[in-house]
């Protein structure tokens, strides 16, 4: 049988999705030359971040494969506009299938990898070849999950009754923007078309930080939101219980046949079933390698942060990891107040993103107006110091203010007119109106006083002085100021836009973060946002999580079990995320995951169990040529001899 050709399906929703595939194109790639396939990656996320497995060999293609999920600020999502976005996209299903078939026929594909797109699948279907599915969730169930009746301002306020954060304007206007349920009506027709496409995949490698995939598994089935306790915001324990299970005890459906039989394409001979896959993560760079103290050193020197910072047993480090954001200079210390001001001939901060349009507008109100918004942070007077003699961190918020680096832009609309929602663009780009611009213009914060007074709201970003953070993802021009890092506070330091992200994580103490993400692509680069692909490498470095959640991703509460059960994850609510009251939380996940995070560091500096996410690899990599070559070679069709 001549060399393997594998199409390579990846969606564009996550940075965990082109890692993870990224990662494993490399293991398939590394095989002995007898057993190596050519790999076709198709993705309408960018080529950069196949880089490794394209310095290798593999090849990109750009083709939009998959929906998208809408959502109007950074963690909530839009129901309604995502259903319209997976409807417009099941119209033009058929036309895209036409042209994913007949290239899959141009290039002689032997079969089609997805993660986890289901046209893939579907388009292996059409041509006569296998499919294999490689993920830890397939997008039926996200999508089902859009008709939960669990309401997003519900969640988020259950998890800030737990803290001590005081409710804040932009918590009032986040409340303002609907949040209703998708009927069950409107969502499953959809959803089936999605779980038809999965069906067609016969082999499926199950990823850690799963949940239950339904196009396999007869049990259990959709609607999704039938997994998750409404009281807890967790799984059922019997889902759980299903999870941890071997894959092998569970009840699969039956194998779907080929869409046509002209040409007569061979039978599927080979049973479905389902192998548990190893954690498919990026490995840090190997020379030098960052657990040693040179290695180190260099990459914390590449960054700006003085060789007095760079020891592990005195210096702590957070990695912020959010990205992509213009940050706006404060006001010099020696001001300790500033006031909104009102000249029309301010210079308005532009941050590059997709502005809402005025249709989209109407969505939440007739007479919203979008209004110039901005993250500003007046002058931070001298830190107050602990018993112990610490540095406090300084305030970046109050019950009025906000200015966080590293987040997506907090809106703190002022009181009046009624204000619309900026839109982030997810990849493949929204079909809608969608500018490639919105403005920061105004600074907020009238009347902010940041002195100690006993009435001003007093949040840390660090525990201690002993803490230093690194902002990463940061887009070329980080803060409007005199330098790179002139906006933001004392500690903080900028990572280059590029840093490889493993080795970032590895030399962390502790990474904050969002839970599950999607891409955000603007015109002229791309931003990394937080889900699988940090989870993974977060495990992999024993690098504690500190996350804020996403009530409407159902993915995360896969996330969720895999950090209880390899790492460490600490959750933090948006309102104290955006309050800059990080420290506890941050505090907490180091507590918990210190001894773990040593241990890693002692033995990766004198090279132990460096290889083992590799073999792993490898050797899915050697089953999955195995299964393909097995699976034509009890055919008889045409293609086996191509």
């Amino acid at each position: 049988m001549p060399p393997l050709s594998f199409a390579y399906y990846c969606s564009g929703h996550g940075y965990g999705h082109a890692t993870r595939v990224s990662a494993f194109a490399s293991h398939l790639l590394s095989l002995p030359l007898a057993q190596r396939p050519t790999v076709y990656i198709t993705s309408s996320a960018p080529q950069h971040v196949f880089a490794d497995s394209i310095a290798l060999g593999a090849s990109y293609r750009y083709a939009e494969i998959d929906p998208v999920i809408v959502q109007p600020l950074a963690y909530r999502v839009d129901r309604q506009k995502s259903v319209e976005v997976l409807k417009s996209f099941l119209f033009r299903k058929d036309e895209i299938l036409a042209v994913e078939r007949r290239w899959l026929e141009e290039i002689k594909a032997h079969a089609v990898l997805s993660d986890a797109a289901f046209l893939g699948c579907l388009a292996a279907n059409a041509a006569g070849i296998p499919s294999i599915l490689i993920t830890n969730f397939t997008f039926d169930s996200v999508y089902s999950y859009l008709s939960t009746p669990l309401l997003q301002v519900d969640l988020e306020s259950s998890l800030q009754s737990d803290c001590l954060t005081p409710k804040t304007a932009q918590d009032t206007f986040i409340d303002l923007i609907p949040d209703i349920p998708v009927p069950s009506s409107e969502v499953d027709s959809l959803v089936a078309q999605i779980f038809e496409g999965y069906r067609c995949a016969d082999l499926l490698f199950l990823l850690p930080g799963c949940i239950p995939i339904p196009s396999f598994s007869i049990y259990p089935a959709l609607p999704s939101p039938d997994w998750v306790d409404a009281s807890s915001n967790r799984f059922c324990s019997n889902i759980i219980d299903f999870l941890f299970q071997p894959p092998s005890q569970c009840s699969l459906h039956p194998t779907k046949p080929f869409q046509c039989s002209s040409p007569p394409f061979p039978p599927r001979t080979i049973p479905r079933s389902v192998i548990a896959a190893p954690l498919l993560v990026r490995p840090p760079a190997s020379a030098p390698s960052v657990y040693t103290p040179g290695g180190r050193s260099r990459l914390l020197f590449s960054i700006g942060i003085p060789p007095r910072l760079h020891d592990p047993d005195r210096t702590k480090i957070l990695i912020v990891s959010f990205g992509g954001q213009v940050f706006r200079a404060p006001s010099r210390p020696a001001s300790r107040s500033q006031t909104r001001s009102t000249t029309p001939t301010q210079s308005p901060t532009r941050v590059t993103g997709p502005s809402i349009s005025e249709g989209s507008a109407e969505m939440y109100s007739p007479r919203i107006q979008p209004p110039n918004v901005s993250c500003h942070l007046p002058g931070t007077p001298a830190s107050p110091s602990t018993s112990l003699g610490h540095r406090v961190s300084p305030r970046l918020a109050t019950p009025s203010h906000i200015w966080i680096p590293g987040a997506p832009p907090a809106s703190k609309p002022s009181p009046g007119p009624s204000f619309s929602v900026p839109e982030l663009a997810t990849i493949p780009p929204t079909p809608s109106g969608i500018d490639d611009t919105f403005d920061l213009s105004t600074p907020i914060g009238a009347g902010d006083h940041l002195g100690s007074d006993g009435n001003s709201f007093d949040p840390r970003l660090l525990p201690d002085e002993s803490w230093i953070a690194i902002v990463c993802g940061a887009s070329d021009r980080p803060c409007e100021g005199d330098d790179k890092s002139a906006g933001l506070p004392g500690g903080f330091y900028v990572a280059p836009k590029d840093v490889y992200m493993p080795d970032l994580t590895a030399v962390g103490d502790v990474l904050l973060g969002k839970l599950v993400s999607l891409f955000k692509l603007w015109v002229r680069y791309f931003r990394l946002g937080v889900g699988y692909g940090t989870v993974s490498e977060c495990v992999d470095s024993c690098t504690p999580f500190v996350y804020v959640s996403r009530p409407l991703f159902i993915e995360e509460h896969g996330l969720r079990l895999l950090l209880d059960r390899d790492g460490v994850g600490v959750e933090l609510s948006r309102q104290s995320y955006e309050a800059g009251d990080w420290a506890l939380a941050v505090q907490e996940a180091w507590a918990q995951g210190k001894e773990i995070k040593a241990q890693k560091r002692a033995n990766a500096s004198a090279g132990i169990g460096m290889d083992d996410r590799k073999e792993e690899g490898l050797d899915m990599a050697r089953k999955l040529v195995s299964w393909t070559q097995d699976w034509w070679g009890g055919c008889r069709g045409p293609r086996i001899n191509n």
